[in-house]
């Protein structure tokens, strides 16, 4: 391979490679009987089967995962959307999180609020 060549696949591998996270545009629980309702409504360039937004969990401040949401397949035609976990015990007035992963990149930094309604 010539050194232009293998220049230029790097770049684009490494381009890739840091592809844009989920956005967590909303996070909200609402109680449902003696558990809570998780909705999430996310955000993220899904490109298909090789790259797509794969799940969300909620946090406690101590990272401390309460519930995940696994997404087992790409929303390229819905953007943005939302999909809900029920069932998860939340502990009372503890602040609470929630965190967003892709195929490609994994669990992302960025922690949004858990909103309770």
């Amino acid at each position: 391979m010539t050194r232009p060549l293998a220049l230029l696949l790097a770049t684009a591998l490494a381009g890739a490679a840091q592809a844009d996270p989920p956005e967590i545009l909303s996070a909200v629980a609402d109680r449902q009987g003696d558990g809570w309702r998780v909705s999430v409504t996310l955000r993220h360039p899904d490109t298909g089967w090789e790259h797509y937004a794969d799940g969300w969990r909620v946090e406690t401040g101590d990272g401390t995962v309460l519930g995940t949401r696994l997404l087992v397949h790409p929303h390229e035609q819905e953007k943005p959307f939302t999909r809900a976990l029920s069932g998860i015990a939340l502990p009372e007035g503890a602040p609470l999180f929630v965190r967003a992963r892709c195929l490609v990149d994994g669990w992302g930094a960025g922690l949004v609020p858990l909103e309770r309604r």
